[in-house]
């Protein structure tokens, strides 16, 4: 599966906010507002970068061992095509 581009867009996105959150963004509190995002999201869970968990009634993103050690090549990976992650070597694109 490919990662597409809105997809590794919102990705980044939480990363960059991840600090802001001790590590484990809320979803939808400053990343993931627009309704795409929910589909993005669950992209995300697909390719295992991902998961989210409920906590006091907020819904809340933790990187999985994949998603923490996801390196992007900005020229590849935020491309036309987007970038697919390699199975063979975790947390580089294929």
């Amino acid at each position: 599966m490919r990662m597409t581009k809105d997809s590794l867009k919102l990705f980044l996105a939480y990363r960059k906010d991840a600090p802001n959150w001790g590590g484990t963004p809320l979803v939808g509190g400053n990343v993931g507002r627009e309704p795409a995002d929910k589909g993005n999201l669950t992209h995300l869970k697909k390719l295992g970068l991902v998961t989210t968990f409920e906590y006091d009634g907020c819904s809340w993103l933790d990187f999985t061992t994949l998603g923490r050690a996801y390196e992007v090549d900005t020229p590849t990976a935020i491309s036309e095509y987007g970038c697919t992650p390699s199975t063979r070597h975790p947390g580089r694109c294929a």
